[in-house]
Formats: structure tokens, C-alpha cells, sequence
């Protein structure tokens, strides 16, 4: 058996808490991504690619 930091009441309403919010979990996985990313992969030329598609991005929503 396995020695959790969490109970299994908490992990079992961590689990239905994902299962009823997908979307969200998977806008909070994504953006998470993307931050990993920029903080620690992104060349140069990453950036300014990201800065445009932001830009478009931007104009889209307004």
C-alpha cells in the first residue's frame, strides 16, 4: 500500500471535480503548457511568432 500525502476522501473529490470540469481542466493543462514553454524552450524566434498569433488573437476577441 502506498503511503498518500492526501486522504482518499480528497482524492476521490479530486477525481470527480476533473471529471466534471474537462473543459476546464484541459484549458489549465494547456495554459500550463504554454508557460512551460516559453520559460524554458523558447528561442527568439518562438517568441515573435507567439507575439504575433497574441496580436491576432487580440484583434479576434475585440
Amino acid at each position: 500500500m502506498k503511503d498518500f500525502t492526501t486522504t482518499e476522501a480528497q482524492r476521490k473529490a479530486s477525481r470527480k471535480w476533473e471529471e466534471n470540469n474537462k473543459e476546464r481542466n484541459r484549458y489549465l493543462s494547456a495554459r500550463r503548457q504554454a508557460r512551460s514553454f516559453i520559460r524554458k524552450y523558447a528561442t527568439e524566434e518562438d517568441l515573435k511568432e507567439l507575439e504575433d498569433m497574441i496580436g491576432e488573437k487580440r484583434n479576434q476577441l475585440k
